[in-house]
């Protein structure tokens, strides 16, 4: 039997933890104020565990201290806290804003934690220049620009540029191409720009077409397209067809501008919708992005969270960390209400210098599609669980057919690649529960450190990325990282030598307590004939009709195809370079300048002597030697 404390609760084998976890809280309460802050609670090592606000932080803490009622959640996150601290803050909006703030900087695991890595990207017109353009935009925003967005992914922004720059052929280059180019480029043979670069419209026409995607962008579609029609119709009539036939190409363009944007409902305005989903501990948040009144994609959210947190604080939980690194419109449309809605409205507003409305819909326009987003949600996250369900079944194939104890939760697989030793490259690729892991993807080049390895040495090459990743791990360095964790399978592609080469590097870092198979290819390079060499099973092969075998088969051909890709980009960069460094008088700075005018190497090849003259810091005498070198 365990005797109870002093709480009146009852302690099995984790009583010292738990009991020691209620003192700290207890002794932390005798000096706290009942002001707002955040609390924050920390393990043995040091480890954010938990991060909190409160509008009087001694009443919030207090309730950690009364083991009554508290979930199992709470209680394992009572018997991990070695240390309490707060900060006192100047209301409760501003505790928000901090809490989350260390909720991204510490990623403490007993909070609601949704990862969002990536910025959102957008269609910058750039009106502070004299000659505006249209390009793709992350991160920060300039004031005297105009930003349409975000959107969900790159492609969309880039299909939707091409089509604007088909309505409204503004320009798209770079500064320094805008400064240097003598001809109209390609782009404006095909329509899709006028080449103001070159004076081939003058400044009025370029700012009233400037104008017209201005308005365009701020949600005026109908105005520009009732002008554009009057000049259509007017054009016609006074037989200037070939005026007509230009404002009816641009008003055809203007049309797949608005059909690609998707969903019209004009009552969204610009707004965020958010939808959330539920299937047991598993979450799906949805964010659409609504423009004018369009739909410009979005992307889904999943996280498991415990049994106990309720929709709303999920809802609550994630608009705070999402509104950390993305601009706020004023209208955020939600379909459960977050449990301190009022609070993160005055947050939001506060820190966006306008007022913002976190909005629930119960009826009318906005109603139905936060039911049709819900739906999208439900659909997004039943797609990931089926998905999920198929990664653990190829795990557990895996162990089962290479003798594994328990399926591993962490796959890395690793290949090499190169032509007749030169630009030698390695690959990594991860493999979880969750599929592929693609940001802790890692490409080495081979011999970067000094190392001395030839590159058509493939064990030695294989002994130094191995050495390089598992490093780390052996000296207990930075285990907190995705590039670090450790892993439980090591797939290597190829036979006895490269099983070999990795046993002696895991052996010399004193790692042999993770799992290790080479995969080394059939007779004649058949699939379906691969051999296998593990420790515990020498070599082997597997059925053909073997489940395992095809995932294997499919983990090996990723870190295949990865490895290839970052060879041939190692060659390509070094194919780009050479043509231009072989060259006299052509040093690093004026290979730049030849790079950036003409774009790539065989741009600078077909270029005449007059044209490699006009570029910034080539006079005419480098102009010929150039000329003549590549020619």
């Amino acid at each position: 039997m365990s005797a109870p404390d002093d709480t009146g609760l009852s302690y099995g084998g984790e009583a010292p933890s738990l009991h020691r976890g209620f003192k700290v809280i207890r002794e932390a309460l005798r000096d706290l104020p009942n002001r707002p802050g955040c609390y924050v609670m920390r393990d043995d090592e040091g480890q954010v565990l938990y991060v909190g606000k409160a509008a009087a932080l001694a009443k919030r803490v207090r309730n950690y201290a009364n083991p009554t009622n508290l979930p199992n959640r709470i209680l394992r996150m009572v018997a991990e806290t070695a240390t309490l601290t707060t900060t006192v803050t100047h209301s409760e909006a501003e505790a928000l804003l901090l809490e989350n703030n260390l909720i991204k900087s510490e990623r403490p695991k007993f909070n609601i934690l949704f990862r969002d890595d990536k910025s959102f990207p957008y269609i910058e017109l750039t009106l502070g220049h004299h000659w505006p353009m249209l390009a793709k935009h992350r991160g920060e925003k300039k004031p005297e620009n105009v930003y349409y967005g975000p959107f969900a992914s790159a492609g969309a922004v880039e299909n939707t540029i091409v089509s604007l720059q088909k309505a409204f052929q503004l320009r798209s280059c770079s500064e320094h191409i805008f400064r240097t180019r003598t001809r109209p480029c390609l782009l404006h043979q095909i329509k899709r720009c006028s080449a103001p670069c070159t004076g081939e419209v003058s400044a009025e026409d370029y700012a009233e077409t400037v104008e017209a995607a201005r308005q365009f962008l701020a949600g005026s579609s109908n105005a520009v397209r009732q002008a554009w029609t009057q000049r259509m119709q007017s054009a016609a009539e006074n037989m200037e067809f070939e005026q007509a036939a230009i404002y009816r190409d641009r008003l055809r363009a203007l049309g797949h501008v608005q059909a690609r944007q998707g969903i019209n409902v004009p009552e969204m305005g610009d707004s965020d919708l958010f939808a959330l989903a539920r299937q047991g501990d598993r979450v799906c948040v949805l964010v659409w992005f609504f423009r004018a009144g369009q739909n410009q994609g979005g992307k889904p959210y999943f996280q498991t969270v415990d049994a106990s947190v309720s929709a709303a604080e999920v809802m609550d939980s994630f608009l705070a960390q999402f509104y950390h690194t993305h601009p706020v419109p004023k209208t955020v449309v939600l379909s459960e209400t977050p449990v301190d809605r009022d609070l993160l409205q005055e947050a939001l507003s506060a820190r966006e210098g306008r007022r913002v409305s976190l909005l629930t819909p119960q009826r009318g326009p906005r109603r139905r599609v936060v039911e049709q987003a819900v739906e999208n949600a439900l659909h997004a996250l039943r797609q990931r669980l089926n998905q999920q369900a198929g990664h653990a079944q190829a795990l557990e194939a895996i162990a089962e057919s290479l003798g594994l104890e328990t399926p591993p939760e962490r796959v890395e697989i690793y290949d090499n690649s190169h032509l007749m030793g030169t630009n030698p490259m390695g690959g990594m690729v991860v493999y979880t529960g969750e599929g592929w892991l693609r940001r802790a993807f890692r490409r080495f080049k081979i011999g970067k450190h000094g190392s001395g390895t030839a590159g058509d040495d493939d064990y030695a090459m294989l002994r130094e990325v191995l050495t390089r990743r598992l490093r780390k791990l052996a000296d207990d360095e930075d285990n907190d990282t995705d590039s670090h964790e450790r892993p439980d399978l090591l797939l290597i592609d190829g036979g006895k030598g490269q099983f070999s080469a990795v046993r002696e590097v895991l052996e010399t870092l004193g790692l042999t307590d993770i799992a290790m198979v080479a995969i080394a290819k059939g007779p004649d390079r058949d699939a379906g004939l691969e051999q296998f060499i593990s420790a515990e099973k020498g070599t082997f092969r597997l059925p053909p009709n073997d489940p395992a075998l095809l995932h294997l088969q499919r983990l090996r051909d990723e870190a295949h195809r990865f490895a290839i890709g970052a060879h041939r980009q190692a060659r390509q960069r070094q194919v780009r370079g050479s043509q231009l460094d072989s060259i006299p008088g052509v040093g690093p700075k004026r290979k730049k300048q030849l790079l950036l005018h003409f774009g790539s190497v065989r741009g600078v090849t077909r270029a005449s002597v007059e044209e490699l003259a006009n570029v910034g810091g080539i006079n005419r005498a480098v102009a010929q030697k150039i000329y003549d070198a590549l020619h």
